[in-house]
């Protein structure tokens, strides 16, 4: 069963514009019903195998990608060719994962996130960031506090440009 915190995680990536896609080698039907209940996906969502996957053309997974999916049944192979699209889509795409199966698409990722309690050892080095808790609310975390910094440094930048540039302007002229 999912972790309590992460339906509210979940909610608050949606909040802040944060796209999630649940890429997994389970079951579709036992996927859906994790992906239901922690309101991954609503009830339009398509469910993607990976048969389905190595019969698209990239024109055609780019799209499913836009809409809401669920990959299930997924070889390593897709999870590499998922983040692709989603790159060549000009998404930034952060990848989570804990197996050795998982490291050529963290790798590529523009984050790979391994999971640094259950994850192997292969994950670990394919990944720039080890999640040492395992859990999900903590990267949702992180990513607001991210924004958070990013947001006072612009303010900072233009803080400075402002005031500076008035002084500047006498000694140049």
């Amino acid at each position: 069963p999912p972790r309590a915190e992460v339906e509210e995680a979940v909610a608050r990536c949606r909040r802040a514009g944060i796209r999630i896609i649940m890429i997994t080698g389970d079951y579709g039907l036992t996927a859906e019903s994790i992906a239901r209940r922690v309101g991954l996906v609503g009830p339009g969502a398509r469910i993607l195998t990976g048969l389905e996957l190595d019969g698209m053309a990239e024109e055609a997974l780019a799209e499913a990608l836009r809409a809401e999916v669920l990959l299930a049944r997924v070889s390593p192979e897709h999870k590499l060719r998922v983040v692709q699209s989603l790159q060549a889509g000009g998404e930034t795409v952060a990848m989570t994962g804990d197996g050795v199966n998982d490291a050529p698409a963290l790798r590529k990722a523009d984050i790979g996130v391994a999971m640094g309690i259950a994850g192997t050892d292969v994950a670990k080095e394919a990944a720039p960031m080890i999640l040492l808790d395992d859990n999900f609310a903590s990267i949702v975390a992180a990513i607001e506090e991210g924004r958070a910094v990013y947001a006072n440094i612009r303010k900072f930048t233009t803080y400075i440009f402002t005031s500076n540039t008035p002084e500047a302007w006498p000694f140049i002229l």
